[in-house]
């Protein structure tokens, strides 16, 4: 028999992300809503910015849920599928994924322990607040 062990980020630190996305979102003037999840895209984190659209609470959790389900960021869906018809036109229906920016794995070391998703503004600013997010907690760089 045999095991692994997996790494997970910490509650301080999911809560730290979420401040400082939070603090780049005011700093921008928006109003967002912020999700981290653990390893496996379990909601460890959530903050909704007072004001901020409710679709975003869904699409912010989605977000972080594509990431951490397929290890890289969310905007990396569009080049992947946007050549092969047969999956452009058949995997935006699978429940949860998300094929635009916003959404970043959280990385220790090179090894996945949690994600990040933001949504409320266009999804360029909310690819800003993540990656700001990101360097606060001293996650590897996107």
């Amino acid at each position: 028999m045999s095991s692994i062990v997996q790494r997970s980020i910490d509650a301080k630190t999911a809560q730290a992300a979420i401040e400082a996305a939070a603090a780049k979102a005011r700093e921008m003037g928006l109003k967002m809503c912020i999700a981290v999840t653990d390893e496996t895209g379990d909601l460890k984190a959530f903050h909704r910015m007072d004001g901020a659209p409710k679709l975003s609470i869904g699409i912010s959790q989605d977000k972080a849920y594509t990431s951490a389900a397929y290890g890289f960021p969310t905007h990396g869906w569009y080049d992947f599928i946007k050549d092969d018809p047969p999956l452009l036109h058949g995997i935006v229906h699978t429940p949860r994924l998300v094929v635009f920016g916003g959404g970043y794995p959280i990385k220790e070391k090179g090894e996945m322990v949690g994600a990040i998703g933001i949504s409320g503004g266009h999804y360029s600013q909310d690819m800003e607040c993540a990656k700001a997010a990101l360097a606060a907690i001293g996650a590897d760089a996107p």
